[in-house]
């Protein structure tokens, strides 16, 4: 139950349903800090009442359990509210990149059969250009203000937050259970659309427990994250995360480099979450003499490259752990704080099983890479399904295992290390790309016969995007005109760094292009570079 929070846990302290873990821990931590944003601080207690209004008001709009609310919003307590009083009435909140645009946006807000759309004001002209295509929208609530008549042109209902959130502070009485859908986060498409990996209440709290224990996190700790809330990293690694070790948790909206350790320092962070970019990108930044003298035990994250994980360590005198984990499974493998070795990206959690396969699921020897195959050894402690696609959540648990589309491989001992995607799935900037959305919008320019995205190696070790394209006959087209096409019809990160222009794409006898020529072929000397040419 929601109100009672009478579900609990094996260690019968944290109940397994979000919305009565927000309840609880008011109940008997309601004055204690929570969360810090800027210059905001919010108890459990204020977290509890203010989601309690959201839980309220999403019922006034006629929602209930199983309903779809999608979220898109820059970082802020406000977000918080939103899921948590989603939660609380069994709502399943929808978060959205706040860089989406276009089709990326439309695609999520109606695939996922969403009621309501909880906007900030700056995104309300991308709603404006597609809410024909949103049939099912109900209703949208905007956040922030902004400039007088900026929803003029919208169609749809529309209500501003502070009209929305005027209700009830007392606790609600719908009864969520474990296993109830709470989230649907969108993971890239590889040869499709975007998929909507819809995830139970269980199987969050699940994971930040085992998260909490291995990263030894106590009451006292102070969790820090710039990461999007639109992310699982910070909604689950660190927020719940937070929830479940009573402790507290700073969010900031954006990283910066330059001012990381003295927000480390005036916060008083003594753990963060972070993204393989984050530790070159620190590494690099000019030594100071009070490197050393900060808050920060553990950093939590993945690919950072060894060399790189020794120099950050030793100067800021921090640990960092490493693991491998997807929206759609959690975070299945990781380190111990003091079960470590270079590269590795962990054993096992011991509820769940883990194997490498070969193309036809047989196991791969030792020490060769295969496909990382998993399933849990507990109900509801991983994705129920892709949402509104029988067919990709069929294909993803063929042979009664879940398929991750990425390779490793495990020594002797059973450590496991990161190889490679199998799937032809980016990521560049902390984000994951669909090559397939990006080659659909660049197809659409009037000159363009076809195209494939393709991944190539940055100094950042994540990856940038490059784009091979072939015109059609008789058209021109320069990288510039193509890039400034692209950056109308697709979120920032998504955007070609590289371009080259080809005569044809190497293709199989079936037509399929053939893309691991491409990445194998990578900067050439007829690609044009984005960001050399400024």
């Amino acid at each position: 139950m929601n109100e009672g929070g009478a579900i609990t846990m094996g260690n019968g302290q944290t109940p397994p349903v979000i919305g009565a873990l927000v309840a609880e821990r008011a109940r008997r931590l309601g004055d204690r800090p929570f969360l810090r944003f800027k210059d905001q601080e919010l108890t459990y207690g204020d977290m509890d009442r203010l989601s309690n209004r959201c839980a309220h008001a999403f019922a006034a709009l006629g929602l209930g359990k199983g309903d779809k609310v999608s979220i898109m919003l820059p970082n802020c307590p406000e977000f918080l509210h939103l899921w948590f009083g989603a939660a609380k009435i069994g709502a399943v909140e929808v978060p959205i990149n706040t860089a989406y645009k276009g089709e990326f946006l439309r695609h999520i807000v109606d695939q996922s059969d969403s009621r309501v759309l909880v906007v900030d004001s700056q995104y309300l002209d991308r709603v404006e250009l597609i809410q024909d295509d949103l049939k099912k929208l109900e209703r949208i609530v905007i956040f922030g203000g902004g400039p007088a008549g900026a929803a003029a042109g919208l169609r749809i209902p529309v209500v501003t937050y502070e009209e929305f959130v005027e209700a009830a502070e007392a606790p609600v009485e719908v009864e969520v259970r474990p296993w109830d859908p709470q989230s649907i986060i969108y993971t890239s498409g590889t040869t499709g659309v975007s998929k909507g990996a819809l995830g139970c209440h269980k199987f969050w709290i699940v994971v930040a427990e085992k998260m909490l224990e291995y990263r030894e996190g106590t009451a006292d700790d102070v969790f820090y994250t710039f990461l999007p809330l639109y992310h699982f990293n910070a909604q689950v690694l660190t927020t719940l995360t937070a929830l479940v070790a009573e402790a507290r948790m700073v969010l900031s909206d954006k990283f910066s480099a330059s001012r990381f350790w003295d927000d480390m320092r005036e916060s008083g962070a003594t753990q963060f979450n972070y993204l393989g970019a984050v530790m070159p990108i620190l590494a690099k930044q000019p030594e100071r003499s009070n490197d050393l003298d900060n808050p920060v035990r553990v950093a939590v994250g993945a690919g950072c490259p060894p060399g790189v994980m020794d120099q950050v360590e030793e100067r800021f005198g921090i640990t960092c752990m490493e693991g491998f984990g997807m929206t759609e499974i959690g975070i299945p493998i990781h380190v111990r704080m003091h079960d470590r070795r270079p590269g590795s990206c962990g054993k096992p959690f011991d509820i769940y099983e883990m194997q490498l396969v070969d193309d036809y699921d047989h196991k791969v020897p030792v020490g060769e890479p295969g496909e990382i195959v998993f399933r849990p050894k507990e109900p509801f402690t991983m994705m129920s399904e892709y949402y509104n696609m029988p067919e990709k959540t069929l294909e993803a648990f063929r042979n009664l295992w879940f398929h991750s589309g990425d390779l490793a491989r495990q020594d002797v001992d059973g450590y496991y290390y990161f190889v490679d995607r199998k799937k032809d799935a980016l990521r560049r900037r902390g984000e994951n790309i669909s090559s397939f959305e990006v080659e659909r919008a660049i197809n659409t320019h009037p000159a363009v016969l076809e195209s494939a995205a393709v991944a190539v190696k940055s100094e950042l070790a994540e990856d940038e995007v490059k784009i091979c394209v072939v015109l059609k006959p008789g058209q021109s087209l320069s990288p510039e005109e193509l890039i400034a096409y692209a950056n109308e019809r697709m979120p920032y990160f998504a955007v070609p760094r590289y371009v080259e222009f080809l005569e044809s794409l190497p293709k199989t006898p079936t037509e399929r292009t053939q893309k691991y020529l491409l990445k194998q072929a990578g900067v050439t000397p007829g690609t044009w570079d984005r960001e050399a040419a400024a």
